[in-house]
């Protein structure tokens, strides 16, 4: 289900073999390593965050030529709130000097904006920034990046719990009526249907974990963990990491 991919693989793999009729047509992305990254070129670590910025910008525009259909990209999740607060600060000004500046190059790949986690809870200035680059995208019929923005997957699940729980105290749904649809329905990712669930989930950094992110939806991803810092991070890099997708026998539990 999960593989390590290294800077090693670079030198086996030969990524002009990625079958363009098995691009993942989800693919998800837990960004992590921007401050080591800025650590070990003795920078702060809003230095790591602002070139992490640069390579949204790379990977949105390699995954939409590929034939991706949508990325979703864990900005910051719910847990992130116990950051140092200058780190929080800068990290809630970073949606609006990325839309700033990259709103029009989405809008010349064909790329619409789409936000899921709890952005009311967001300063205005965020909120803001979020809606304004929804809006100017929103008539863009290709590929969606969408960000993960105070987003936590345990947090998604209880409000999902929370609604369809609504439903029945309003007696507009049985409890013997609860099936996966009425939870896929009800959680964030229900508009980004028929691809709802990532295909394809990677993790830069080295580390292993999942920490917190889509967790009903990975059921049946295939997880790739990347040793690549997230700056460092390249369209030779996401390559690799679908390279090995395709290499991977989906089964979902049964058998091919």
């Amino acid at each position: 289900m999960f593989s390590k991919s290294n800077k090693e693989d670079k030198n086996t793999i030969d990524t002009t073999q990625i079958l363009n009729d098995n691009i993942p047509k989800h693919v998800a992305i837990i960004m992590d390593g921007n401050g080591r990254w800025a650590q070990k070129r003795h920078l702060p670590r809003i230095a790591g965050h602002r070139e992490g910025m640069n390579t949204v910008k790379k990977i949105t525009i390699s995954a939409s030529n590929l034939g991706v259909k949508v990325l979703t990209l864990y900005a910051f999740s719910t847990e992130n709130w116990k950051r140092p607060s200058g780190e929080v600060s800068f990290l809630m000004h970073l949606p609006g000097d990325f839309f700033d500046t990259f709103v029009p190059d989405l809008i010349k790949a064909n790329v619409k904006v789409k936000v899921m986690g709890y952005i009311d809870q967001l300063p205005d200035f965020t909120q803001k920034a979020v809606k304004k680059a929804i809006a100017d995208t929103a008539k863009c019929t290709g590929m969606i990046l969408n960000f993960a923005l105070n987003y936590g997957g345990r947090a998604e699940i209880v409000t999902a719990v929370q609604k369809i729980a609504e439903k029945v105290s309003q007696n507009d749904l049985k409890p013997d009526e609860i099936s996966e649809e009425t939870i896929n329905s009800s959680l964030m990712t229900a508009d980004l249907k028929p691809f709802s669930d990532p295909d394809l989930l990677i993790r830069t950094s080295g580390e292993e974990r999942i920490s917190n992110f889509l967790l009903w939806q990975i059921a049946y991803s295939e997880l790739v963990f990347s040793d690549q810092l997230w700056p460092d991070f390249s369209d030779t890099t996401l390559k690799d990491c679908i390279y090995q997708y395709q290499q991977r026998n989906r089964r979902f539990g049964g058998l091919k």
